[in-house]
């Protein structure tokens, strides 16, 4: 992708993939209250409340509309990723006149890698953390190969990491190095 060292075809190992995921549009919304005005716009906006503490949410909003996950990354401030540019530019529209917070665009800033497997959970583990391994609807923010990452989980069988975009390299040369040494590979 942008820097030339994400991948351009995915990443595999026995029990594992791992890609960019593509066309992702991302933001932060932050917010003073988690149950103050910029939350209840959140929830017109989106049709889903802004998740609790550790928590990850996928609305699948109007027909038409591509998913929307909305995670946890600390007591004020929550991710949205999407793959439809059109619904994140509804959601930047929507909370602009909100008071209490405001969506910050980091599509630019902050990239998703998507893994697939039943060997995810062996992957973040040797990248650095137990802790980073999230179950279905968690969001959990923390380092992998030194870097701060946020990994999620909102299907089943799938864990994307978002990571600011100046140390995805440094994270997927982590992950290259570590599948080269994979037991079984």
């Amino acid at each position: 992708m942008a820097d030339g060292r994400e991948p351009n075809a995915p990443l595999t190992a026995p029990g594992i993939e791992v890609d960019a995921a593509p066309g992702s549009r991302t933001a932060t919304l932050r917010y003073f209250e988690p149950d103050g005005p910029f939350a209840a716009a959140v929830r017109a906006a989106t049709g889903a409340a802004l998740p609790g503490p550790l928590g990850a949410a996928l609305s699948s909003g109007a027909a038409g509309e591509g998913p929307l996950i909305l995670a946890w990354r600390s007591p004020t401030e929550t991710l949205a990723l999407t793959d439809d540019a059109a619904r994140h530019t509804r959601l930047a529209a929507a909370l602009a006149p909100a008071t209490g917070g405001c969506f910050v665009d980091l599509t630019g800033g902050l990239r998703v890698l998507r893994l697939r497997g039943e060997r995810s959970a062996d992957l973040l583990a040797r990248l650095g953390s137990d802790a980073l391994i999230p179950r279905l609807n968690e969001s959990r923010p923390g380092r992998l190969a030194e870097v701060a990452t946020v990994a999620l989980c909102v299907r089943p069988g799938e864990t994307l990491l978002a990571v600011d975009r100046a140390y995805a390299a440094h994270l997927l040369d982590w992950i290259r190095a570590t599948l080269a040494d994979w037991p079984g590979g």
